[in-house]
């Protein structure tokens, strides 16, 4: 029982981040209806910038936590409209293209800057050590993460559902094209939706540095996790995209424990399963499909 809590946790830890950058991503994706193929690169950079930060003007966890989602927020926001917004017009494919160059391009830039071998990043002392759950010992940072994540996505949730800005970019996110039919000006909002996707993704990349090796790699296998998880929750769904994210960070924690030769495959093997039960995803729209 105590392995089994033990795996749960870890598994909830990682699926935070999955959860927040696919949040991220399937916000993106509903009101551009841009696949971010970068969006792994701004995990990557969200945990470089933090390791950054902290290096050369003393930044703790605490102030990382703010400072680089504003950052990221204010870079995302560069990259919609200097890169993006010229090939909206066009086929998605052109922006897949896009970001997927983006992506090798800020891979590079920090593989020439930092080298290949990883920063460091302490943790915190007030985050270091166990606590005791039920009588299981249980890493306090690994808790801290479910935390942070958890208010995160409630706090998004609030934005969308109970303030007239998060209505109106849910419903272009959701229903774009009903968005647009009721004269909901959806271009507005394209630019700063684009911002705060890549904070997400830059607010998930901070709480993965104390946790996992930050290198300039680090995002290449998390993308294409994500693309799984947003497939799983459904594209362009925010509620799939977070249910999506702590699911496989559990089918993950489990895999590594009891299967490790599979535990990539079993993400992959759960996609196809929701695929073939629910072609739009757990919490997709069927006409989506159509």
């Amino acid at each position: 029982m105590s392995a089994v809590l033990q795996y749960t946790v870890q598994g909830l830890a990682a699926g935070s981040f999955y959860a927040l950058a696919a949040l991220g991503l399937a916000v993106i994706f509903g009101v551009l209806g841009v696949v971010n193929f970068a969006h792994g690169a701004f995990y990557m950079l969200g945990a470089v910038a933090a390791a950054v930060l902290l290096d050369t003007l003393g930044l703790s966890l605490w102030g990382a936590l703010i400072v680089v989602p504003l950052l990221m927020l204010v870079f995302g926001m560069l990259v919609e409209r200097l890169l993006v917004q010229w090939l909206l017009p066009l086929d998605p494919l052109y922006n897949l293209l896009l970001t997927f160059g983006l992506t090798l391009l800020l891979v590079d830039l920090v593989k020439r800057r930092y080298g290949v071998s990883g920063l460091p990043y302490e943790r915190p002392s007030a985050l270091s050590g166990r606590v005791e759950v039920g009588g299981v010992g249980l890493p306090v940072y690994q808790l801290f993460v479910i935390g942070v994540a958890l208010l995160v996505c409630l706090g998004v949730w609030l934005l969308m559902t109970r303030t007239r800005v998060g209505m109106i970019v849910r419903a272009a996110t959701e229903r774009p094209e009903l968005a647009g039919a009721l004269g909901i000006n959806v271009g507005r909002w394209v630019t700063p939706v684009f911002g705060f996707g890549v904070a997400l993704a830059g607010l998930a990349g901070v709480l993965a540095a104390p946790f996992r090796a930050i290198t300039a790699e680090m995002g290449s296998d998390f993308i294409i996790i994500l693309f799984a998880v947003v497939v799983i929750g459904g594209l362009g769904s925010i509620v799939g995209a977070v249910v999506g994210g702590f699911l496989v960070g559990l089918v993950e924690a489990f895999g590594q424990a009891y299967a490790p030769t599979f535990a990539q495959v079993l993400i992959f093997v759960l996609m196809a399963v929701v695929v073939l039960a629910r072609p739009a995803g757990l919490f997709g729209r069927e006409e989506a499909t159509a």
